[in-house]
C-alpha cells in the first residue's frame, strides 16, 4: 500500500504577505504550490492537504459588515465564513491541483471535503479570546461593537488598531475522519481541514451546535494526520527549516532533531506563540502519537526528498 502525507499549506502557500489576494494572484500561487507536491506523488506518497484561511476569512467577514452596512444584507455568523472559504479555497486547490496532475500526466481523483472539527465547550481558551479576526478597528469603535456585540477586541501588538478575537480552542476530534481516510487509501487526493476545521460542539443529546472560534491549523491538520494514521506529517511555512537564535548572529537552522530536543528548545522559548511556537506543538502531537516523522519546510523545498527540519521520535 502506499503511505500516507498530510501537507499543511500554510498562508503564504496561496497569498505572498506583500499582494493584494486577487484571484489571480491566488491562483498563480496556488499552481506552483500544488506543482511543487507532485514529487510526493510520484515517490509513492497518497495526499491529504489541509490549508490555512486568515486573509480569505478576514475578506469574508469585511463583504459581511460592508454587505450588511450598504444593503441590509443579513450577516452571517464565523461558522459560516470559515465554510465559506473552505469550499472557495478547497475549489481553489482542487482545480490547479487537477491541471498540474494534467500536466505531468498523472490520474487521480481530487476532492474537497468541509470539514468540522469537534472541540469542548468547556475548554479554558473561551475564557481568554487571543485570535484575532477581520479588520483593525479605532478605539472608539472597537468600544461600540463590543458593547453593541458583546465582542472582545484586543489592540494589535504592532499598534495598528484594535481587533476582534475570539477563542482558539483545542481541536479534540475530526468529523468525516473515516471517509478521509477511506479516500486517500484508495489514491485519491483529498483537500480537508480548511482553515483548522469549522469548530462545533456536542449538547448531551448528541445535537452539534457551531460555535464562534477559530481552530489552530496546524493543530487541527496534526489531529487529522494521526486519526487518518498519515505516515508523515508536512508544515508548509515560509521558510525552509526551523531555527534556533533565529535572526541573531548565532542563528542555527535544525535538519533533523528528535522530540525531546525540540521540547528542550520549545522550553528555552526559541519558538514564540505568534510564530513558530503551534506549528512545533502540531509536529509534536503528531510525532509522540504516530511515532513517524513530522517536516517543517516552504513550499519551494517539499519536492526534495530530504527537505526541511525532520523531527523524529528518537
Amino acid at each position: 500500500m502506499n503511505k500516507i502525507a498530510v501537507v499543511a499549506l500554510g498562508g503564504n502557500a496561496l497569498l505572498r504577505g506583500n499582494e493584494a489576494g486577487t484571484i489571480e494572484q491566488q491562483e498563480k500561487n496556488t499552481y506552483d504550490t500544488c506543482e511543487k507536491l507532485v514529487p510526493l506523488l510520484q515517490r509513492g506518497f497518497n495526499i491529504v492537504i489541509t490549508h490555512g484561511n486568515g486573509p480569505q476569512v478576514g475578506n469574508i467577514l469585511l463583504r459581511n459588515e460592508a454587505g450588511f452596512k450598504e444593503y441590509r444584507i443579513p450577516k452571517m455568523p464565523l461558522d459560516i465564513c470559515v465554510a465559506d472559504s473552505q469550499g472557495g479555497i478547497g475549489y481553489m486547490i482542487e482545480r490547479q491541483m487537477r491541471n498540474v496532475l494534467s500536466k505531468a500526466k498523472l490520474k487521480k481523483n481530487v476532492v474537497t471535503i468541509i470539514t468540522q472539527v469537534l472541540v469542548d465547550i468547556n475548554d479554558p481558551a473561551f475564557n481568554n479570546p487571543t485570535k484575532p479576526i477581520g479588520r483593525f478597528y479605532l478605539k472608539e469603535e472597537a468600544d461600540l461593537l463590543a458593547k453593541a456585540n458583546n465582542w472582545v477586541f484586543k489592540e494589535d501588538p504592532r499598534k495598528r488598531g484594535w481587533r476582534k478575537v475570539v477563542a482558539s480552542p483545542k481541536p479534540i476530534d475530526m468529523l468525516n475522519k473515516k471517509i478521509i481516510a477511506d479516500l486517500v487509501k484508495k489514491g485519491n487526493i483529498v483537500i480537508a481541514a480548511g482553515g483548522g476545521g469549522i469548530p462545533v460542539y456536542r449538547h448531551e443529546n448528541n445535537y452539534l451546535e457551531a460555535i464562534e472560534a477559530v481552530v489552530d491549523k496546524d493543530l487541527a491538520s496534526s489531529l487529522l494526520a494521526r486519526e487518518i494514521k498519515a505516515d508523515i506529517f508536512y508544515i508548509i511555512t515560509d521558510v525552509p527549516k526551523v531555527y534556533i537564535n533565529f535572526n541573531k548572529p548565532n542563528q542555527k537552522k535544525l535538519d533533523r532533531v528528535s522530540i525531546d530536543e525540540v521540547k528542550k528548545y520549545y522550553q528555552l522559548g526559541e519558538f514564540p506563540d505568534g510564530s513558530m511556537g503551534p506549528k512545533i506543538l502540531a509536529a509534536i502531537d503528531f510525532v509522540e502519537f504516530t511515532k513517524n516523522e513530522a517536516v517543517i519546510t516552504n513550499e519551494k523545498e517539499i519536492q526534495l526528498e530530504n527537505c526541511g527540519t525532520r523531527i523524529t521520535f528518537q
